[in-house]
C-alpha cells in the first residue's frame, strides 16, 4: 500500500510562515507528497521534503520559481496507478465527462487513473467515468474564510482502485470530512 499526501494552494508566506504542525503530523508516514500548486515559495517544498519526496504542479502564483520538482503537469506512475497532477483543472461539476477527458488527453497525453488538482481552494472528490478527480483544498487559505485551518488529503494506492480521504484541519489535529 502506497500512501500519498495531497496538498494545494498553500500561498506561503502570504498566509502563514510555516505549514501547520497538523499537516506535518498527518503527512508523517506518507511515501510521497503531491502539491497541486500555488506554493509561492520553495520553502514549502523544502519543509515537506523532510517527510517524503515532493512533486509540485506549477500554479499561477508560482511564476519565476525554478526547480526540478515543479512542472506544469505531471503524470506519475505510483504503484500500479497513473496519477496526473495539474494546478488548474475544469470543475467536474461544470463540464461534461467528454470535455474533461479531452482536457486530460491534452495535458497528460492519456487519461490517468487519478487527477490531483488545486486552484479553487475548494476540497472535492469526483468520479469522472472511472477517473478519480481530487482537489485537496487549501490548508492555509480555505475557500470557507471563516475557517482558520483548511484541508489536505491522503490517497492510498493499493488493491483494485485508489482511495482518498479529505481532512479538515483544526488546532491540535485533523478529522475526516463528513465525520
Amino acid at each position: 500500500m502506497l500512501k500519498v499526501g495531497l496538498i494545494a494552494d498553500t500561498h506561503m508566506p502570504g498566509t502563514i510562515d510555516a505549514l501547520w504542525s497538523e499537516v506535518m503530523d498527518l503527512f508523517s508516514d506518507v511515501d510521497v507528497i503531491l502539491h497541486a500548486g500555488d506554493l509561492h515559495t520553495l520553502s514549502v517544498v523544502d519543509e515537506l521534503s523532510a517527510l517524503a519526496p515532493v512533486y509540485v504542479a506549477r500554479g499561477n502564483g508560482d511564476v519565476g520559481i525554478v526547480d526540478d520538482r515543479l512542472q506544469e503537469a505531471w503524470v506519475l506512475p505510483l504503484g500500479s496507478f497513473s496519477i496526473g497532477m495539474i494546478h488548474h483543472f475544469p470543475s467536474p461539476e461544470r463540464k461534461t465527462s467528454q470535455q474533461l477527458h479531452k482536457y486530460m488527453q491534452r495535458h497528460f497525453r492519456s487519461v490517468p487513473d487519478v487527477v490531483v488538482y488545486g486552484h479553487t481552494h475548494l476540497e472535492a472528490i469526483h468520479d469522472v467515468d472511472g477517473v478519480l478527480c481530487v482537489n485537496p483544498g487549501s490548508p492555509t487559505l480555505p475557500r470557507n474564510q471563516s475557517l482558520r485551518y483548511g484541508h489536505v488529503g491522503i490517497m492510498e494506492l493499493g488493491g483494485d482502485k485508489p482511495s482518498v480521504t479529505l481532512y479538515e484541519l483544526f488546532e491540535g489535529g485533523a478529522r475526516t470530512l463528513g465525520a
